[in-house]
């Protein structure tokens, strides 16, 4: 029998000589095999949310200052991303313009989450006249395409980077309301729930307590999914023309501006379109990856 002494001991080295790695190296070394895909993701949302916070960091240049003498430089190494027609750093413009499409993608996603969130939950728990009505104003959202709908908001509201987010969140509101009523529906005829309500706890405080908290999950995966989508629909409304206007560089006016020189300097539309798409399906990535978790663990 081994002895309370021998307990205590370290780790032998194996036949090699070499000590058992720990288990969280080991978690850690199969996570970057089997998922580097995610890992990628990862980096490249850590990247870009880098470039939002401290642009300075990435790009310690001004993003609004040109030399005339190296307009439309192709990509090397003294310029990323190139030139642009006014002999303007693209990788900078991309870097600072960051942060404006990383605010009107929060916005928009805000708006979505608290407003989606609050009709879904309401109309789950609920019921009744106050479901139907709810779920009546969530499909004439729905009967209108978000592109179409966010237009004829931003049209109303005026231009720029809020207007724009506001929008985009007010045309999302009924996806995350069909998802946090499903939720709401499914925790509501829980037993625990059952038993609070039979004990005599107040609705608000069995909503508060237990329903909200075992409902939110999916809904937190969609919250992933949505900022993807934002990203794209931010940057499309930037790219008509109802964003920030120049010379502030935002990602979505960056593409609009590039595409007249398409021909002849293809990396000032396409380098900054090829980061909107990475940031995407990143984002698209990581909202899978969370989305499995949750139904594991669920």
């Amino acid at each position: 029998m081994t002895s309370l002494l021998d307990r205590g001991a370290p780790p032998t080295p194996g036949p090699t000589g070499a000590t058992p790695r720990r288990p969280g190296a080991a978690r850690l070394g199969h996570f970057l095999r089997h998922r580097p895909g995610l890992v990628v993701a990862i980096l490249v949302v850590a990247t870009v949310l880098l470039a939002a916070v401290v642009p300075s960091l990435l790009a310690p240049g001004d993003p609004d200052a040109g030399v005339i003498a190296q307009r439309s430089l192709p990509p090397g190494p003294g310029h990323w991303f190139g030139t642009d027609h006014l002999g303007r750093d693209v990788w900078t413009r991309v870097v600072h313009g960051a942060s404006l499409s990383l605010l009107g993608t929060v916005i928009a996603v805000a708006v979505a989450l608290v407003a989606g969130g609050l009709i879904g939950l309401l109309a789950g728990f609920a019921g009744g006249w106050v479901d139907e009505v709810l779920m009546r104003i969530v499909d004439v959202l729905l009967s209108i395409p978000s592109i179409l709908l966010s237009l004829a908001l931003v049209t109303a509201l005026g231009f720029g980077t809020v207007k724009v987010a506001v929008a985009v969140g007010v045309a999302s509101i009924a996806n995350v309301a069909r998802v946090m009523r499903a939720e709401t529906l499914r925790v509501r005829r829980a037993t625990y729930v059952e038993a609070a309500r039979a004990v005599g706890t107040r609705w608000y405080v069995s909503l508060a307590r237990h329903v909200l908290p075992n409902a939110v999950g999916p809904v937190a995966v969609l919250a992933v999914l949505e900022f993807g989508l934002a990203i794209l629909a931010v940057s499309s409304l930037s790219f008509l023309g109802y964003g920030t206007p120049p010379p502030t560089p935002e990602w979505g006016s960056l593409v609009a501006e590039g595409r007249n020189y398409l021909a002849v300097a293809w990396w000032m539309c396409g380098l900054p379109g090829c980061v909107i798409a990475a940031t995407v399906l990143s984002l698209n990535r990581i909202s899978r990856a969370l989305d499995g978790e949750w139904r594991r663990s669920a």
